[in-house]
C-alpha cells in the first residue's frame, strides 16, 4: 500500500458544508413554509463560532433537484486522510436536520465520527453517482 501525503491546505482543510441555493433548493415557492435564509444563517454562525473547525459554501445548483434540498458534508483534510467522503444529504430542511448535520460536522463529519442514524436516513446519491448507476 502506498502512504498517501496531505501537501498544502488540504493538509488543514475543514468539515466543509456546501449548501445549494439554486433553482429549487432554499426557493420558498418551491417549499413554503421554511426558513431558508435563516439556515444558511445558522449555518455560517456555526462556522464563524467554530474557530476554522468548520466552512459553509454555497452552490448555483448541485442536483438532484427532486431532493431539494441539498446539503454536501465533505470531509476534513483529516477526515479524507482516514477514508471520508463526501456525503449528499437530501431534504435537508428543519430545525432537526439542521441540528443533526451541525452536530455531526462540528464533530468532525465523514472519516471522523459517524453520522446521527437519523440523518443517515436522507443520504442521496450525487447527480454523478446517479449517472453512474444508470450506465
Amino acid at each position: 500500500m502506498t502512504a498517501r501525503t496531505a501537501i498544502g491546505a488540504a493538509r488543514t482543510r475543514p468539515c466543509t458544508l456546501v449548501v445549494c441555493r439554486g433553482c429549487c433548493c432554499g426557493d420558498a415557492r418551491k417549499y413554503p413554509g421554511y426558513d431558508h435564509d435563516w439556515q444558511l444563517a445558522r449555518l455560517r454562525a456555526a462556522a464563524d463560532a467554530s474557530g476554522g473547525r468548520l466552512a459553509v459554501r454555497t452552490a448555483d445548483c448541485l442536483g438532484p433537484c427532486d431532493q431539494a434540498n441539498i446539503i454536501v458534508v465533505q470531509p476534513s483534510g483529516e477526515g479524507r486522510r482516514r477514508g471520508g467522503k463526501a456525503v449528499w444529504i437530501g431534504w435537508s430542511m428543519g430545525d432537526d436536520c439542521t441540528d443533526e448535520i451541525l452536530r455531526w460536522a462540528e464533530s468532525g463529519g465523514p472519516g471522523i465520527t459517524a453520522p446521527p442514524a437519523t440523518l443517515e436516513l436522507q443520504f442521496v446519491q450525487s447527480a454523478g453517482e446517479r449517472d453512474r448507476a444508470r450506465r
